[in-house]
């Protein structure tokens, strides 16, 4: 036969179990802004990338002129997604600010300016 617990034992094993920890606004905010500057790092990262890219494939043209259409032509979606990703950079920035914003409000640190 298995054993049997006591009540006071499964008592105690549920108030030692992993409790959700309930996050506040300002903790939300925060990882938010978090996320948000991770993201617009990387979308900063992607559009240098594109860029170089885009940079290589119009050097390549002059380089190997009989291939220079099909260089062209991925110069061009290199430099388009360079503009996508630096889009999406700007997007990622705004929703930091956004973000941070909010965390100061949640904090209750909103400063307001005194004109002396």
């Amino acid at each position: 036969m298995g054993h049997k617990k006591h009540e006071h034992h499964r008592q105690m094993e549920s108030k030692n179990a992993p409790y959700k920890f309930n996050e506040s606004e300002y903790d939300k905010a925060r990882k938010d802004e978090k996320h948000h500057k991770r993201m617009e790092h990387l979308g900063e990262m992607g559009a240098a990338a594109a860029g170089a890219f885009a940079m290589h494939e119009k050097h390549q043209v002059k380089k190997d002129p009989e291939h220079a259409e099909r260089h062209k032509i991925q110069e061009k979606i290199a430099a388009a997604v360079a503009v996508g990703a630096g889009g999406y950079a700007v997007h990622e920035h705004h929703k930091r600010e956004e973000s941070k914003k909010m965390a100061k409000e949640a904090h209750g640190k909103k400063h307001h300016r005194h004109l002396f």
